[in-house]
């Protein structure tokens, strides 16, 4: 009798908690992880409604056998950052880098010994594989020895990659080290370049630089895509869990559709390339359900940040004058006009909910409720905890520090937001807290390119007063456009809301446990801010 009445208990608290089913097994389901470049929400039908005038069924038939989650954030609003954080668990504006991009030569940024969801999975049983865009440094073999020149003129293209992929907990790699914009224009495999760069080639402007004769940008997302299918359908044979980095180039510049894709939208080759990237997901999609999965695996679909204004500068939309981004206005009303970032203000780089505010589909056939709709604030600095809470791994303190466990809304048993409060971050280091309904930018101006931009040059020299209205305080509610600056009228969110921001800052975490280091200094207000009103 003592041991049935104990297997009821025990089944009575599991079926309670709300754990997934796999736990009662013992499973652990495999985990593909696509992240889009420059991907703004209104750019996704099934986000943007009729004001996206780009087909993505792909992307629609995602959320209707899914959950679509409708305030996702990266953690900023410009690549390399928002890849950190997704990768280690960790704001991004806690590393070594507080402003800004690297570039593909840069070395890596992600500090030895740091624990990654790669390493995390892969010491839980998890192949883990990444196939795409890197853009968070390696450390290139030389000729001479010395630092890789940035532009790579000393780079020894025989030689071994350190501190890549394969080093942080991936088995196998297979991309390239930044965007597409940015040389070497050349495949990489796990730790060695996939041949030599032997001529000169430019998928940017101003952006030439060693490149393999064989490489063409056209190439690349076709590539990703054939590669990870195959991986899919040879894992999904292996019969041991899977972890897939999918980090794709697309529909980030140079704007390239392949032949396939080209004239399919109405909107130009912009509407051309988010349709191929909508087709790209929709490939590993089926290739999961090819090889009868669907149950077995959790897909997530996301972007690191939001759309670039890049499109409209390189005429890659049919009518500039309808593609449209919102700069401190009301909520979009032109039924012929595209808004790549739907109701929001503000694109790519920026502090405003444009730059940060993305697409985020998570399916998992009979764990997540299919046509399902979060409203929760979520992160994309949360994967890491919500990998560590499916296989039951709990990271010691040093180790993603501001990651809250999303399983709960995905499984249907989450009770209110798993998050306290989001943190964002836009390309010029300025920082925006939110909570509830409330944002707090901590800044005078978008902190990124579209107007307000930062001053600089002899307007950053000129300032010498305090600036009057200098933080921007925003009633998502009511106000999801950022249209009115709501501070003056609210001190006293506006102090409890940098109050918390200091803390997160200070304790080196926003999660529980004890108090971690920063790497390097971090300022909260934009260090062109007059003296006085800058530093913590």
């Amino acid at each position: 009798m003592k041991l049935s009445f104990s297997l009821l208990v025990s089944l009575a608290a599991l079926l309670s908690s709300g754990a997934p089913a796999m736990a009662s097994t013992g499973e652990k389901p495999n985990i593909i992880y696509i992240l889009a470049d420059d991907w703004g929400l209104g750019d996704v039908k099934t986000y943007g409604g009729d004001r996206c005038k780009i087909d993505t069924p792909h992307m629609d038939r995602l959320a209707e056998k899914g959950m679509k989650f409708t305030d996702a954030h990266s953690s900023s609003s410009v690549c390399t950052p928002t890849r950190y954080s997704i990768l280690t668990g960790r704001y991004n504006w806690r590393s070594r880098l507080k402003s800004g991009v690297i570039w593909g030569f840069s070395p890596a940024l992600i500090e030895s010994g740091r624990e990654t969801v790669a390493s995390l999975l892969k010491k839980n049983g998890y192949t883990t594989i990444m196939i795409g865009k890197w853009h968070l440094g390696m450390n290139f073999p030389t000729t001479d020895g010395k630092e890789v020149d940035e532009k790579g003129k000393n780079t020894d293209w025989k030689g071994q990659i350190k501190n890549g992929p394969t080093a942080v907990g991936f088995d196998k790699y297979l991309g390239i080290s930044a965007s597409l914009d940015m040389p070497p224009y050349i495949w990489i495999e796990n730790d060695r370049f996939v041949g030599e760069c032997t001529t000169q080639k430019s998928f940017h402007p101003t952006r030439q630089g060693p490149a393999h004769s064989d490489f063409e940008a056209i190439d690349v997302l076709p590539t990703l895509t054939e590669r990870t299918v195959a991986t899919i359908t040879e894992q999904a044979k292996s019969g041991k869990p899977f972890f897939i980095y999918m980090p794709l180039n697309s529909p980030h510049s140079p704007i390239v559709p392949s032949k396939p894709f080209q004239g399919k939208s109405s909107l130009g080759a912009y509407g051309d390339f988010v349709m191929e990237t909508d087709w790209a997901v929709g490939q590993v999609v089926e290739a999961v359900e090819r090889a009868g999965i669907a149950d077995k695996t959790l897909i997530i679909v996301t972007a690191d940040n939001g759309c670039s204004n890049m499109p409209l500068k390189m005429n890659a939309v049919k009518n500039p004058a309808r593609f449209k981004f919102l700069m401190g206005e009301k909520s979009p009303e032109d039924p012929e006009t595209h808004y790549p970032s739907d109701i929001y203000r503000g694109h790519k780089a920026d502090i405003y909910e444009g730059g940060h505010r993305v697409p985020f589909i998570a399916r998992w056939d009979g764990q997540v409720k299919a046509g399902s709709i979060s409203n929760d604030p979520v992160c994309l600095v949360d994967l890491f905890a919500t990998c560590a809470e499916i296989v039951g791994a709990k990271p010691d303190d040093s180790t993603a520090e501001d990651s809250v466990s999303i399983l709960p809304t995905l499984l249907g048993t989450a009770t209110k937001p798993v998050r306290e409060a989001v943190v964002h971050h836009s390309i010029d280091g300025s920082f925006a807290i939110r909570q509830g309904k409330w944002k707090l930018a901590l800044c005078p101006g978008s902190g990124g390119w579209s107007h307000p931009s930062p001053p600089s040059g002899k307007k950053k020299a000129a300032l010498q007063e305090p600036i009057k209205d200098w933080v921007q305080l925003f009633d998502l509610e009511i106000d999801p456009a950022e249209t009115k600056n709501l501070a003056s009228k609210h001190p006293e969110i506006v102090s409890s809301l940098t109050a918390l921001v200091q803390k997160y800052i200070d304790a080196g975490r926003s999660t529980p446990g004890a108090p971690q280091k920063n790497n390097g200094e971090t300022f909260l207000y934009p260090q062109w801010i007059p003296k006085g009103r800058q530093k913590i």
